[in-house]
Parts: structure tokens; sequence; C-alpha cells
């Protein structure tokens, strides 16, 4: 009895510690080692406690929280393999700044490398890609007040990303409450009834204005957007339109995209020629997903290239010479106003229209393309985005014009197909409003079990799911064409009729976009989750975005978009545009 009484009390003063840390939602895995965690949570009232049967699933459950709070999120699963399930989440977590805390039960030191069931070495499991806390076993010779400072100082200093704490438990693990240790606390006073940490560390904010802006302001610039806040994509816009410098914008920056189809005509000689011109570049958030962009930014050659970004570190993988600002945007923005100005590159616009004409002219077939270029008439009023990776998010960015200011959630830290539906399902938990999330088949199957997360949504939320048979955006890389389905694409055959029933969820199977457009809508005039599956032909979508970049890439200046569109070549050259392709 004193054994599990005191796991309560050291479990207790954990809880309380998130707690006054801003934690307010914490997910939980089953698991018996993770009792004394679990059952502090469940008493502590400041915590809205969310649980799921797949560690994996509910890692990237809670990023998606995360994601959607703009908090710190906790969660707590049970030691052995339940631990290491989260590394993908930590990953991503780590590469693209949600605060995600991370509580793993453990095994005793005296039970860790003897062969006792389900321990394993947990402490450094997730390497650099999280800070580590470890915990000694509970004992009454630790104060409380020393377990209080040391996560107060841990949570401090985790700015971004994930922090693991590791935290062994003895047996007992169960009993009835009692009042055993209670003493034990009393250091703490009346700390319980604060709402703020035990240890309180200050850190610097604001960002200093760059010396040199009022000049710098009257140059010919560039301005990048990439991964941004939804809240920061119309202000960064209106800020480039009043200095008159060319905004290329990433999908993820809902910015409104101003300059449409960036992604098909950045290669044309025309648009190459403009950019040249550029004296300074700056790029706010980072994680861009065009590639022609990406291609750009590796070949440009302006004085300076600036990179305004939240997270610390290197976010250039072109090492481009000038200047890394860690700095909330809109802070940066506000530091730095604009300066009325015509734009000194009026032709892109020009250029911008043109393709995205002839895009509407050409996408007349029923795929994934089209539905990427109209991608806006299926989003709900007032509601969100949520992108899957591989070809459909390529699709959406260089073919989609999205409102600006229209929240998009996506995953391009590691840009994997894990954890997906789990990810939107966490977003919508702690953002309630109408979903919009697409997703590919492979990515689908591959969380299938986060379609249980669906049950428990209580305001509309539809998933497309893109049934083109496997991963086709393969089609686009130089792959041996005689093992490109058996080793590249693996298509499977499958309808997600079966995986919507077992999860009660409502299922309409469409072909047609008319049809699309219709069950989407549907969807969001009921309560619940909605799977609707997009079944198109394999390959369809994946040609028809390699005509529309080779279309972009080859113009004639004088007249951008001008002749038929050129069709699908297998030679080496259109080989290697698209050799770069990744997830």
């Amino acid at each position: 009895m004193s054994v599990i009484s005191f796991n309560r009390r050291w479990a207790q003063v954990i809880i309380a510690t998130l707690a006054r840390h801003q934690v307010r939602h914490i997910c939980i895995a089953p698991g018996s080692r993770s009792a004394p965690l679990t059952l502090a949570a469940a008493n502590e009232p400041a915590l809205a406690c969310h649980t799921h049967f797949d560690e994996r699933g509910l890692g990237f459950f809670a990023l998606g929280m995360a994601k959607g709070l703009n908090a710190p999120v906790a969660l707590i699963v049970t030691s052995g393999t339940a631990v290491a399930n989260l590394l993908p989440a930590v990953i991503e977590a780590r590469l693209t700044g949600e605060r995600l805390i991370v509580l793993s039960a453990d095994r005793p030191p005296e039970l860790i490398g003897c062969g006792a069931n389900q321990a394993i070495a947990q402490p450094g499991i997730f390497s650099h890609f999280a800070r580590r806390c470890d915990l000694p076993r509970p004992m009454p010779d630790i104060s409380a007040r020393w377990l209080a400072a040391t996560l107060d100082e841990a949570i401090a200093a985790t700015r971004a990303g994930a922090l693991h704490v590791n935290c062994p438990f003895a047996e007992p693990l169960y009993g009835p409450e009692d009042d055993a240790w209670r003493d034990w606390l009393s250091p703490l006073a009346e700390w319980p009834q604060q709402e703020t940490p035990w240890v309180s560390h200050s850190v610097g904010d604001g960002q200093a204005p760059q010396p040199d802006w009022l000049r710098w302001r009257e140059k010919r610039g560039v301005v990048i957007a990439g991964r941004i806040k939804a809240e920061e994509g119309a202000a960064l816009a209106n800020w480039a339109e009043r200095l008159g410098w060319p905004l290329l914008a990433d999908i993820q920056s809902q910015t409104g995209q101003p300059l449409p189809c960036a992604d098909l005509w950045l290669n044309s000689p025309r648009a190459q020629r403009l950019l040249a011109q550029a004296e300074l570049v700056v790029q706010f958030g980072g994680n861009l997903v065009s590639k022609r962009l990406l291609q750009w930014q590796q070949q440009a050659r302006p004085q300076q290239w600036w990179l305004i970004d939240p997270l610390p570190g290197r976010r250039d993988p072109a090492s481009q010479p000038g200047r890394r600002i860690v700095s909330e945007i809109d802070v940066w923005l506000q530091a730095h106003p604009a300066r009325d100005a015509a734009c000194w590159a009026p032709e892109l616009s020009a250029l911008a229209a043109a393709m995205q004409q002839q895009v509407g002219a050409l996408l007349a077939e029923e795929d994934e393309a089209l539905m990427a270029h109209r991608l806006a008439e299926l989003l709900p009023p007032q509601g969100q985005l949520c992108l899957g990776n591989s070809l459909l998010v390529r699709l959406a960015d260089a073919l989609a014009q999205l409102p600006a200011g229209y929240p998009v959630c996506t995953n391009r830290g590691a840009s994997g197909i894990d954890g997906l539906i789990a990810t939107f399902a966490g977003l919508q938990r702690a953002a309630p409003r109408p979903t919009l999330a697409l997703l590919g088949d492979i990515s689908t199957l591959y969380d299938l079990n986060s379609l249980a997360l669906l049950r428990q949504v209580d305001i509309p939320l539809v998933l497309v799911v893109v049934n083109n048979d496997g991963g086709r955006i393969f089609s686009l890389l130089p792959t041996p064409p005689d093992r490109r389905e058996a080793f590249f694409t693996l298509p499977q055959g499958v309808s997600f009729a079966p995986a919507a029933q077992m999860f009660g969820l409502d299922y309409r199977r469409v072909e047609k976009w008319e049809t699309l457009h219709e069950a989407v809508h549907r969807g969001f005039t009921r309560r619940g989750a909605t799977l609707a599956e997009f079944c198109v032909p394999p390959d369809r979508g994946a040609e028809a975005f390699a005509r529309l970049v080779a279309l972009g890439g080859s113009n004639d200046p004088s007249c951008p978009l001008a002749g038929p569109p050129p069709q699908l070549q297998a030679d080496a050259g259109l080989a290697a545009r698209f050799s770069r392709f990744s997830r």
C-alpha cells in the first residue's frame, strides 16, 4: 500500500506541473505501468482527457491538437514498444515545431536489461528528435519541490518540438485511494491551488527591427511564403502587395496565392529572367512543397536572402547568403512596415493568369488534378482544409487557389504518409469547425486504425479518399516501367466501403466531379464524419500534372501559353525533370 500511494502522489505532482504550463489536453493510450499517470490525469480538473487504442495514431492525434491549439499537448503511454510507436509523431513535431510532452511509464531500473517483461531501455529512445527528462524511481527522500522544479525547467526549455519525460514506476500500481504520503506534498504549500509553475523561467520575446530595412524596402524584392499561420497569411499578402513585390506562395501559406500556379510557370524563360532582377528575397516559413520553387531557391542569386521563421535552426536547404531571423511572423511584419509602391514585375501576374486559364481549359477529364484545380469549390464556409502528402499536396499546391486566410493543415515536416487521419482528427478536436480532408488511398490504408477517431466527431468532417489504386507519384519518377507496379506504386485494388462500415462512418463512392461536389457538400449538412471515396483512373492525374509542368516550363516569352499542350514525354529529359520527386 505504501508504494501504491506514493506512486499516486508522485504522478499527481507531474500532472499538476503540466497544468500550470497551460497544458489543457492530454492524450492517453491504455496501459498498466502508466496507471498512476492515467489516474492522476483523470483526477485533474484542468485537463481534458482523450483516448485511443493505437499509440502511433495517438501521437499524431496529439500533434493535430497541438496544431489547432498552438499550445502544448501531453501524452501518456505505457512502457515497451508503446513508446516507440510515438517516434513518427515526435519527428514531425521536431521539424514543424508543435509542442508535445510525452509521459512514458517505465519499469524501474532493476527490471531493465534482465529479461523482464515489456522492459526496454527507454531513455533516449527518441534520439535527438526530443528533449529528454529522465526521472528517477519515485522515492520519498526525493522532495516534491525537486520534482516540480525539474519538470518546470525541462518544459520551459522545450520551446518547440517534443519533450520526453520518462517515468519509472515500481509495482504495485493499483489500490484504493488513501491519505498516505500526503505530508510529502506539504513542502509545496499552497501551490496546488495556484495557476503558475513552481519555478517560472523567462525567455526574451520580440525581434528588433533590421536597421537597414528602410533602405532595402526601396529595392526590387521577392517574397516567398511557406508554412505560416492562417492569420498571418492575409497580412503577409497585403504587406507584399503594398511593397510591389511578387509573392510566390505555398499552399500552406494561406495568403490567397495572388500568383497562382507558380509551380507550373516558374520554369518558364520569361519568369526566370524577371525573377533574376530581384535584389532581395524575403522568405517567411519553410517546408516548401513546390519543386520548381525549391529549384529556383537553389539557383537564385539575389544580393541577400532573409528567412523569417519562429523555429530556430537552419530552414534554407539552398544555404543562401543573408540573414536567418528567428521571430514570430506577425511581430516581424509590424516591425518592418511596407511603403506603397507599384509592382516592379507586373508581367508575372499576366503569366500566372494565363497559366491558370490554360489549366482550366486542359483539365476536362475526371481525375484528382481536376479536383485540385477546383478545390476552392469544395471548401466549407468558416471551415478548414487538411491535405495529405505525396501527389495530392503537389497537385493542390500547383493547381488550386484558395481564399486568403483559409486555414490549411499539413504534415510537411518529414512529409510522411503515416498518421494523417489521426492528425486531422486531432486538429478538428482542437479547432472545432467544418473540416475537409483529402488523402490518397495508400495514406488512408496506412492509418486505417485512426478511422476510429472519426466516430467521435460531432461536427461535419468530410474525408475524401482519392483512390487511384496505388502510389501514383512514382509514375512521375524514372522508375523502371517493368518494376513500377510490383515495387513502387503497389496497387492494392481495395474499396473503402467496408472500412467505413466497420467504423460506422457515412460513406459515398463517386467517380465524377459533379457527384464528388454533391457528396462533399451533403457531408457538410450532417453532423459527424463522412468518407467519400473518389475513384479515378490510376495514372491520369499524374499524367495531367506532368503535361502541365512541361507546358509551364516551355513557354514562348512573348506569348506565354500559346500553342497546344505537349504530350507526356517518356524521354530522359522529362524523367530528369521529375527525378527530385519525393513524398
